[in-house]
């Protein structure tokens, strides 16, 4: 059985914090320094312009590499923030001072005082999902939104379009709340045909957009993300320049690239809208729908059953009418001991997901065990047989989504430390 780790995915390459890396030169007016999310620093004849300052522990390093680049002290006059997560913004300050405007789009500073009033329930989901893309996890549990609240209320903000001239530079921002975030935006720079672009294109670049994450965040819309990238699309950029990784470069290279991926997020939502208009259920169509090859994309975050699954959710909510015990607040496991009982104890049912598992299905094996294990949380077997499935799982997805990986890993760790293995 193959084995695929999240330590190996591309991503983890894409976010490598190297403090000790110089800042580089995209040309002779962006440079951009690599970090969790990339830092950039657009000069003009009145000041410079950042674009993004990574976490908050790397801001002051980011800093000096541009000056040490520059070979002069920054004069930074205006500050963009492609996003609101921590990654983007945590360096802001280590640029702003009084003479610094920041521009973020309407909803900025209401995603900062969201995330700071759910940040005990969002921070440890986000260290069991994404806390290996931080060189130190407790990077991650340490993030503060509230710090940052009352900074972004007076920032300049914008709901659709917002549009300035620096020296020699013009500048125009778009809203595009279908990134990662709903608060997102993008930079076009019409003279240099250039487009910074964030996460908007999701974290890898010529991978599926970030929709949705089990780390928990607001849900994007994927209409509307069909809107937003033909606008990019539109824009004709020669260079395109993303939250991760090196610049792209080539007017016909982008359009083939956004093309390609404007058609796989259109292929997913036309199919799952026709098997939802033919009375297919949600797991029948997550199951069924697959990119074809000529519109496969490179490993992301998600496989494609969650995108089929936003899609779905976008539209209908939560409520599915498969039974009526979806609208009452008693979960399925209140009567899973009792199901135990009736099935003859654990013993059955572990041995049970021990034939779906031998039989090549790991998920069934799964809902098996969430029924034996309610009932005998500490059966050393159950547990066993769960690592195995949870490993199978990992093995079918072939290594490239990286949000599923971390979370498997994440429940394989948690079942042996159950059974004192950890």
């Amino acid at each position: 059985m193959p084995r695929y780790s999240s330590a190996d995915h591309p991503l983890i390459q894409a976010v490598a914090w190297e403090p000790e890396k110089p800042a580089e030169r995209v040309n002779d007016h962006i440079l951009y320094s690599r970090g969790t999310s990339n830092a950039h620093l657009v000069t003009t004849t009145a000041g410079d312009i950042v674009i993004n300052s990574g976490m908050s522990y790397q801001g002051p390093r980011h800093r000096e590499r541009f000056e040490q680049l520059l070979g002069r002290p920054l004069d930074v006059r205006t500050i963009i923030l492609t996003q609101s997560h921590p990654d983007h913004l945590g360096g802001w300050a280590d640029f702003a001072d009084d003479r610094t405007e920041t521009i973020v789009t309407r909803l900025f500073p209401d995603i900062q005082r969201e995330r700071a009033m759910l940040n005990p329930f969002f921070g440890p989901r986000g260290a069991r999902i994404v806390g290996n893309l931080m060189p130190d996890p407790r990077h991650l549990s340490a993030w503060k939104p509230e710090a940052n609240v009352a900074a972004f209320e007076a920032a300049t903000r914008f709901v659709d379009s917002h549009a300035f001239t620096q020296g020699d530079t013009r500048v125009q921002l778009y809203a595009t709340p279908s990134g990662e975030t709903i608060d997102a935006l993008i930079v076009w720079l019409p003279d240099h045909r250039t487009a910074f672009t964030g996460n908007f294109l999701g974290a890898l670049y010529g991978a599926l957009p970030h929709f949705y994450t089990p780390r928990g965040d607001r849900d994007r819309s994927i209409p509307q993300f069909l809107r937003d990238v033909q606008k990019l699309i539109d824009l004709q950029p020669a260079l395109l320049i993303t939250g991760h990784g090196a610049p792209i470069e080539g007017a016909d290279r982008i359009a083939g690239d956004l093309t390609r991926l404007r058609d796989a997020v259109r292929f997913l939502h036309d199919n799952t809208v026709e098997g939802m208009n033919a009375g297919k259920s949600l797991y029948q169509l997550m199951q069924a729908i697959r990119l074809p090859p000529e519109l496969k994309t490179a490993p992301g975050r998600g496989p494609e059953r969650w995108y089929v699954r936003a899609i779905w959710e976008e539209y209908t909510g939560w409520f599915r009418q498969e039974s009526t015990t979806e609208l009452y607040g008693v979960a399925p496991a209140a009567i899973w001991p009792e199901l135990a009982a009736m099935a003859g104890g654990a013993d059955m049912l572990v041995a049970a997901a021990q034939a779906h598992l031998a039989a090549g299905r790991p998920v069934e094996a799964l809902h098996m065990l969430d029924v034996a294990q309610a009932a005998d949380p500490s059966h050393v077997r159950a547990r066993r047989i769960e690592i195995a499935a949870l490993e199978a799982l990992i093995a079918a997805s072939g290594g490239e989504s990286h949000d599923e990986l971390t979370w498997l890993e994440w429940k394989i760790g948690q079942a042996r430390q159950m059974i004192g293995e950890i």
